[in-house]
Protein backbone atom coordinates (compact mmCIF):
# COMPACT_ATOMS: atom_id res chain seq x y z
CA UNK A 1 0.00 0.00 0.00
CA UNK A 2 1.15 3.52 -0.77
CA UNK A 3 2.06 5.67 2.20
CA UNK A 4 -0.13 8.70 2.85
CA UNK A 5 1.73 12.00 2.66
CA UNK A 6 0.65 14.78 4.97
CA UNK A 7 -0.01 18.31 3.76
CA UNK A 8 2.90 19.57 5.86
CA UNK A 9 5.28 17.07 4.24
CA UNK A 10 4.08 18.11 0.77
CA UNK A 11 4.67 21.77 1.62
CA UNK A 12 8.19 21.04 2.90
CA UNK A 13 9.03 19.01 -0.20
CA UNK A 14 7.68 21.79 -2.43
CA UNK A 15 9.78 24.44 -0.65
CA UNK A 16 12.91 22.27 -0.89
CA UNK A 17 12.29 21.58 -4.59
CA UNK A 18 11.78 25.27 -5.35
CA UNK A 19 14.87 26.17 -3.32
CA UNK A 20 17.05 23.71 -5.26
CA UNK A 21 15.54 24.87 -8.56
CA UNK A 22 16.21 28.54 -7.79
CA UNK A 23 19.74 27.72 -6.65
CA UNK A 24 20.44 25.99 -9.97
CA UNK A 25 18.81 28.83 -11.95
CA UNK A 26 20.52 31.64 -9.99
CA UNK A 27 23.66 31.93 -12.22
CA UNK A 28 21.44 32.31 -15.29
CA UNK A 29 19.24 34.85 -13.47
CA UNK A 30 22.31 36.81 -12.36
CA UNK A 31 23.65 36.86 -15.92
CA UNK A 32 20.33 38.16 -17.25
CA UNK A 33 20.15 40.86 -14.57
CA UNK A 34 23.77 41.92 -15.18
CA UNK A 35 23.05 42.33 -18.88
CA UNK A 36 20.70 45.22 -18.02
CA UNK A 37 23.24 47.06 -15.85
CA UNK A 38 25.90 49.59 -16.71
CA UNK A 39 29.51 48.45 -16.43
CA UNK A 40 29.93 50.46 -13.22
CA UNK A 41 26.92 48.83 -11.57
CA UNK A 42 27.94 45.38 -12.85
CA UNK A 43 31.21 45.48 -10.85
CA UNK A 44 29.76 47.28 -7.82
CA UNK A 45 30.69 45.98 -4.37
CA UNK A 46 28.44 44.99 -2.67
CA UNK A 47 26.49 43.62 -5.63
CA UNK A 48 23.28 45.33 -6.72
CA UNK A 49 20.40 42.95 -7.41
CA UNK A 50 17.14 44.52 -8.61
CA UNK A 51 17.30 48.16 -7.60
CA UNK A 52 19.33 49.80 -10.35
CA UNK A 53 18.73 51.85 -13.49
CA UNK A 54 17.90 49.27 -16.16
CA UNK A 55 19.40 49.88 -19.59
CA UNK A 56 19.41 48.23 -23.02
CA UNK A 57 22.71 49.85 -23.99
CA UNK A 58 24.65 46.58 -23.69
CA UNK A 59 22.37 44.80 -26.15
CA UNK A 60 22.64 47.71 -28.54
CA UNK A 61 26.45 47.64 -28.38
CA UNK A 62 26.52 43.86 -28.87
CA UNK A 63 24.22 44.02 -31.90
CA UNK A 64 26.28 46.83 -33.47
CA UNK A 65 29.61 45.11 -32.85
CA UNK A 66 28.72 41.52 -33.85
CA UNK A 67 26.63 39.78 -36.48
CA UNK A 68 24.45 37.89 -34.01
CA UNK A 69 22.32 36.30 -36.74
CA UNK A 70 25.33 34.62 -38.34
CA UNK A 71 26.53 33.16 -35.05
CA UNK A 72 23.00 31.99 -34.22
CA UNK A 73 22.60 30.24 -37.57
CA UNK A 74 25.99 28.55 -37.18
CA UNK A 75 24.97 27.24 -33.74
CA UNK A 76 21.65 25.94 -35.06
CA UNK A 77 23.30 24.22 -38.03
CA UNK A 78 26.15 22.70 -36.00
CA UNK A 79 24.10 21.57 -32.99
CA UNK A 80 21.16 20.34 -35.07
CA UNK A 81 23.31 18.68 -37.73
CA UNK A 82 25.54 16.83 -35.25
CA UNK A 83 22.53 15.62 -33.25
CA UNK A 84 20.60 14.36 -36.29
CA UNK A 85 23.69 12.68 -37.76
CA UNK A 86 24.35 11.05 -34.41
CA UNK A 87 20.79 9.70 -34.25
CA UNK A 88 21.03 8.29 -37.78
CA UNK A 89 24.13 6.32 -36.77
CA UNK A 90 23.12 5.49 -33.19
CA UNK A 91 19.60 4.10 -33.80
CA UNK A 92 20.77 1.06 -35.84
CA UNK A 93 23.75 0.58 -33.50
CA UNK A 94 21.58 0.64 -30.37
CA UNK A 95 19.01 -1.63 -32.07
CA UNK A 96 21.64 -4.27 -32.82
CA UNK A 97 23.08 -4.10 -29.30
CA UNK A 98 19.66 -4.30 -27.65
CA UNK A 99 17.99 -6.99 -29.77
CA UNK A 100 20.87 -8.87 -31.45
CA UNK A 101 23.56 -8.79 -28.74
CA UNK A 102 26.83 -10.66 -29.04
CA UNK A 103 29.35 -11.77 -26.45
CA UNK A 104 31.23 -8.51 -26.91
CA UNK A 105 28.27 -6.12 -26.72
CA UNK A 106 28.86 -5.08 -23.09
CA UNK A 107 32.59 -4.70 -23.77
CA UNK A 108 31.84 -2.45 -26.76
CA UNK A 109 29.45 -0.33 -24.69
CA UNK A 110 32.04 0.08 -21.92
CA UNK A 111 34.72 0.90 -24.49
CA UNK A 112 32.51 3.58 -26.04
CA UNK A 113 31.85 5.04 -22.60
CA UNK A 114 35.56 5.01 -21.75
CA UNK A 115 36.27 7.34 -24.69
CA UNK A 116 34.46 10.09 -22.75
CA UNK A 117 37.16 9.86 -20.08
CA UNK A 118 39.86 11.02 -22.51
CA UNK A 119 40.67 14.74 -22.12
CA UNK A 120 39.68 16.61 -25.26
CA UNK A 121 43.02 18.41 -25.40
CA UNK A 122 44.72 15.02 -25.79
CA UNK A 123 43.35 14.60 -29.32
CA UNK A 124 43.18 18.27 -30.32
CA UNK A 125 46.53 18.35 -32.13
CA UNK A 126 45.95 15.32 -34.43
CA UNK A 127 42.39 16.41 -35.20
CA UNK A 128 43.59 19.94 -35.94
CA UNK A 129 46.22 18.61 -38.39
CA UNK A 130 43.63 16.27 -39.94
CA UNK A 131 41.23 19.18 -40.44
CA UNK A 132 43.94 21.22 -42.16
CA UNK A 133 44.74 18.28 -44.44
CA UNK A 134 41.05 17.73 -45.35
CA UNK A 135 40.18 21.42 -45.63
CA UNK A 136 37.61 21.21 -42.81
CA UNK A 137 39.09 23.88 -40.57
CA UNK A 138 36.59 26.66 -39.81
CA UNK A 139 33.72 24.82 -41.53
CA UNK A 140 30.33 23.79 -40.18
CA UNK A 141 30.71 20.31 -41.66
CA UNK A 142 33.91 19.70 -39.71
CA UNK A 143 32.32 20.77 -36.42
CA UNK A 144 29.22 18.69 -37.11
CA UNK A 145 31.35 15.56 -37.55
CA UNK A 146 33.51 16.25 -34.49
CA UNK A 147 30.60 17.02 -32.15
CA UNK A 148 28.71 13.99 -33.45
CA UNK A 149 31.67 11.72 -32.67
CA UNK A 150 32.10 13.28 -29.22
CA UNK A 151 28.46 12.78 -28.24
CA UNK A 152 27.90 9.48 -30.06
CA UNK A 153 28.66 7.29 -26.98
CA UNK A 154 26.02 9.15 -24.98
CA UNK A 155 23.46 8.84 -27.78
CA UNK A 156 24.10 5.09 -28.18
CA UNK A 157 23.97 4.46 -24.44
CA UNK A 158 20.70 6.36 -23.97
CA UNK A 159 19.00 4.72 -26.95
CA UNK A 160 20.28 1.29 -25.90
CA UNK A 161 18.72 1.81 -22.46
CA UNK A 162 15.35 2.79 -23.96
CA UNK A 163 15.39 -0.02 -26.54
CA UNK A 164 16.12 -2.64 -23.87
CA UNK A 165 12.79 -1.76 -22.20
CA UNK A 166 10.83 -2.70 -25.34
CA UNK A 167 9.71 -6.37 -25.29
CA UNK A 168 11.42 -8.39 -28.00
CA UNK A 169 8.18 -10.28 -28.62
CA UNK A 170 6.73 -7.19 -30.31
CA UNK A 171 9.52 -7.14 -32.87
CA UNK A 172 9.17 -10.90 -33.38
CA UNK A 173 5.46 -10.42 -34.08
CA UNK A 174 6.33 -7.73 -36.65
CA UNK A 175 8.75 -10.13 -38.35
CA UNK A 176 6.06 -12.81 -38.48
CA UNK A 177 3.79 -10.29 -40.21
CA UNK A 178 6.42 -9.83 -42.90
CA UNK A 179 8.23 -6.70 -41.68
CA UNK A 180 11.81 -6.36 -42.85
CA UNK A 181 14.64 -4.74 -40.91
CA UNK A 182 13.86 -1.29 -42.30
CA UNK A 183 10.12 -1.53 -41.52
CA UNK A 184 10.89 -2.98 -38.08
CA UNK A 185 13.06 -0.01 -37.12
CA UNK A 186 10.97 2.72 -38.77
CA UNK A 187 7.39 1.59 -38.08
CA UNK A 188 7.64 -0.54 -34.93
CA UNK A 189 10.71 0.35 -32.87
CA UNK A 190 10.92 4.09 -33.51
CA UNK A 191 7.28 4.97 -32.58
CA UNK A 192 7.52 2.93 -29.38
CA UNK A 193 10.83 4.53 -28.38
CA UNK A 194 9.84 8.04 -29.50
CA UNK A 195 9.88 9.59 -25.97
CA UNK A 196 13.37 8.18 -25.41
CA UNK A 197 14.56 9.36 -28.81
CA UNK A 198 13.13 12.84 -28.14
CA UNK A 199 14.86 13.13 -24.75
CA UNK A 200 18.12 11.89 -26.27
CA UNK A 201 17.81 14.42 -29.09
CA UNK A 202 17.15 17.30 -26.67
CA UNK A 203 20.04 16.39 -24.34
CA UNK A 204 22.57 16.08 -27.16
CA UNK A 205 21.29 19.24 -28.81
CA UNK A 206 22.04 21.10 -25.57
CA UNK A 207 25.47 19.46 -25.25
CA UNK A 208 26.37 20.43 -28.82
CA UNK A 209 24.97 23.95 -28.36
CA UNK A 210 27.11 24.52 -25.24
CA UNK A 211 30.30 22.97 -26.59
CA UNK A 212 33.08 25.54 -26.34
CA UNK A 213 36.43 23.74 -26.49
CA UNK A 214 36.16 22.39 -30.03
CA UNK A 215 34.25 25.35 -31.45
CA UNK A 216 36.86 27.81 -30.20
CA UNK A 217 39.82 25.74 -31.43
CA UNK A 218 38.49 24.61 -34.81
CA UNK A 219 36.81 27.83 -35.99
CA UNK A 220 37.94 31.36 -36.70
CA UNK A 221 35.20 33.41 -38.36
CA UNK A 222 33.14 31.58 -40.98
CA UNK A 223 31.70 28.74 -38.86
CA UNK A 224 32.02 30.34 -35.42
CA UNK A 225 28.91 29.59 -33.28
CA UNK A 226 27.52 31.45 -30.28
CA UNK A 227 30.22 30.14 -27.93
CA UNK A 228 32.78 32.05 -30.00
CA UNK A 229 30.38 35.01 -30.01
CA UNK A 230 30.49 35.05 -26.19
CA UNK A 231 34.25 34.54 -26.02
CA UNK A 232 34.80 37.57 -28.26
CA UNK A 233 33.79 39.83 -25.35
CA UNK A 234 36.75 38.70 -23.28
CA UNK A 235 39.56 41.04 -24.32
CA UNK A 236 43.15 41.75 -23.15
CA UNK A 237 41.87 45.04 -21.72
CA UNK A 238 39.68 43.11 -19.27
CA UNK A 239 36.22 41.66 -18.93
CA UNK A 240 33.28 43.90 -19.72
CA UNK A 241 30.82 42.09 -17.47
CA UNK A 242 27.66 43.87 -18.59
CA UNK A 243 28.32 43.40 -22.30
CA UNK A 244 29.56 39.83 -21.72
CA UNK A 245 26.34 39.09 -19.84
CA UNK A 246 24.27 40.58 -22.66
CA UNK A 247 26.07 38.37 -25.19
CA UNK A 248 25.59 35.34 -22.93
CA UNK A 249 21.89 36.08 -22.50
CA UNK A 250 21.44 36.34 -26.27
CA UNK A 251 23.29 33.02 -26.65
CA UNK A 252 21.28 31.07 -24.06
CA UNK A 253 17.89 32.57 -24.94
CA UNK A 254 17.18 30.18 -27.87
CA UNK A 255 18.03 27.07 -25.84
CA UNK A 256 15.97 28.30 -22.87
CA UNK A 257 12.99 28.85 -25.18
CA UNK A 258 13.51 25.40 -26.70
CA UNK A 259 13.71 23.81 -23.25
CA UNK A 260 10.56 25.58 -22.08
CA UNK A 261 8.65 24.59 -25.22
CA UNK A 262 9.87 20.99 -25.03
CA UNK A 263 8.87 20.75 -21.36
CA UNK A 264 5.36 22.01 -22.17
CA UNK A 265 5.00 19.54 -25.04
CA UNK A 266 6.26 16.70 -22.83
CA UNK A 267 3.80 17.53 -20.05
CA UNK A 268 0.99 17.81 -22.60
CA UNK A 269 1.91 14.45 -24.10
CA UNK A 270 2.09 12.73 -20.71
CA UNK A 271 -1.25 14.23 -19.69
CA UNK A 272 -2.88 13.13 -22.95
CA UNK A 273 -1.47 9.64 -22.50
CA UNK A 274 -2.76 9.42 -18.94
CA UNK A 275 -6.25 10.58 -19.96
CA UNK A 276 -6.29 8.26 -22.93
Amino acid sequence: MARSVTTQRKAVNTVIAWGIGLLIFFPILWTILTSFKTEAVAIADPPVFFFFDWTLENYSVVMERSDYGKFLWNSIAIAGGSTLLGLIIAVPAAWSMAFVPSRRTKDILMWMLSTKMLPAVGVLYPIYLLFIKLGLLDTKLGLIVVLMLINLPIIVWMLYTYFKEIPGEILEAARMDGAGLKEEILYVLTPMALPGIASTLLLNLILAWNEAFWTLNLTAAKAAPLTAFIASYSSPEGLFFAKLSAASTMAIAPILILGWFSQKQLVRGLTFGAVK
